[in-house]
């Protein structure tokens, strides 16, 4: 039995015509928040996606947010739209658009504007964060998790340090349900460059070099990430499901080949639903 698996996408012209065309409404859609886009356009395009019966989560980056005015007309929206849960990051802007510095203080806010009715996913970083300091991400997850519902990990490449992670989460206390986050396939050079821009820290470096990691994850000069899938669907219990970062490649012959999207093979009998 596959895990339940949910897709990210970026807000880009015409994704949600691609998402209606590729993924069924019984799949999870959560929507990036990129400091180019704002978040208004994150909100508008998980609007459309819950008008056509997606479960539609938008992601809220906290220094994205300009006011607590703006915070309220963004809840009142995903009120209307039907949409119960968001994901709250701190997110990539070096100074914060507004009142909002880091993922808490919009969490304890959206808890109270919302009257709790409003469920917030956070974001855990197996290999750390350029933003954090070392063990910092642990230290943010144990104060906010009073207010979220899950944890989604930031993608990494390794099964086992995936699963370290969420070991050492429970040793601390966080008991929130942990969404593996694993990257779909895309040409590995334009991977290499995404996760060196967020990040990702030595199970990329694996990938690179040609080693038994890269022969498990490359096919040719693409990244595929059935294996590592396979190998955290051998824990049963350890994981909430997958989080699968699409990088918007839900076509299901993508770069020309014959392999299918990763989308349409894990959702292929997968169970979905938002745990």
């Amino acid at each position: 039995m596959m895990f339940p698996t949910r897709i990210e996408i970026i807000p880009s012209e015409g994704i949600v015509e691609r998402v209606a065309a590729a993924v069924a409404p019984s799949t999870p859609i959560t929507v990036t928040c990129l400091p180019h886009h704002g978040v208004e356009r994150t909100v508008r395009t998980a609007a459309q996606l819950a008008g056509l019966g997606y479960t539609a989560i938008p992601h809220l980056a906290a220094r994205s947010v300009q006011s607590r005015a703006e915070l309220t007309e963004i809840l009142r929206n995903c009120s209307d739209a039907g949409i119960g849960e968001v994901f709250v990051i701190g997110g990539d802007r070096r100074h914060p658009a507004g009142p909002y510095d880091s993922a808490l203080p919009l969490l304890e806010d959206i808890g109270q504007y919302s009257s709790g009715l409003i469920r917030a996913g956070i974001a855990g970083y197996p290999e750390g964060h350029p933003f954090l300091d070392p063990g910092a991400g642990v230290d943010a997850l144990l104060a906010k998790q009073h207010l979220a519902s899950h944890v989604v990990t930031q993608m990494c490449f390794s099964a086992p340090r995936i699963l370290d992670y969420v070991a050492l989460l429970r040793r601390v206390g966080v008991q929130l349900p942990v969404w593996a986050g694993v990257a779909g396939a895309v040409p590995r050079t334009r991977l290499v460059s995404l996760a060196a821009q967020i990040g990702v820290g030595s199970s990329l470096k694996f990938l690179t070099r040609k080693g038994p990691l890269a022969r498990k994850l490359l096919v040719g000069d693409h990244y595929t990430p059935e294996s590592l899938v396979a190998e955290l669907k051998s824990q049963p219990g350890k994981l909430a499901g997958i989080h699968l970062y699409s990088f918007n490649s839900l076509d299901p012959n993508p770069h020309g080949t014959d392999h299918g999207s990763t989308a349409t093979k894990l959702l292929r009998g997968a169970p979905h639903g938002n745990n």
